[in-house]
């Protein structure tokens, strides 16, 4: 619709603030699915892993826990796409604690830092390796 004096445009504080709004609500999507404690996490560490559709619907559904670039990929997509159910069934404590470092290079930045401010022991596993 374009401007009129009944409807402005939206000025850049508008917009700033829509995005603002919009990030915090994309944020608190991944703190909600959030286990209590990292210790819940006791998924696989080896074996083929097969995830269910609502988890990898768009591609590989088969991980291979013995090859490092199919357990790096089942990580990145269970922490972007798995609800709280999902997250202590496909991830392992023990494993994320040593992916992380990469692995945080690898999700997005409001994954990466909603996991981080929940559990600093990932945050300080990045800075031990740095």
């Amino acid at each position: 619709m374009p401007s009129s004096p009944q409807h402005p445009a939206p000025t850049a504080s508008d917009l700033s603030g829509a995005v603002a709004e919009d990030l915090a609500l994309y944020r608190e999507k991944f703190r909600l699915r959030l286990p209590e404690s990292l210790d819940e996490l006791h998924g696989p560490t080896q074996g083929v892993v097969e995830l269910p559709l609502h988890l990898a619907w768009s591609g590989m559904t088969s991980y291979d826990m013995s090859k490092p670039r199919q357990r790096m990929g089942l990580y990145r997509t269970v922490l972007h796409e798995g609800l709280r159910d999902d997250l202590p069934r496909y991830l392992n404590r023990d494993l994320l604690l040593q992916l992380w470092p990469v692995l945080r290079t690898l999700v997005g930045r409001t994954v990466r830092t909603v996991w981080e401010d929940a559990f600093p022991q990932l945050a300080s596993r990045t800075q031990a390796v740095a």
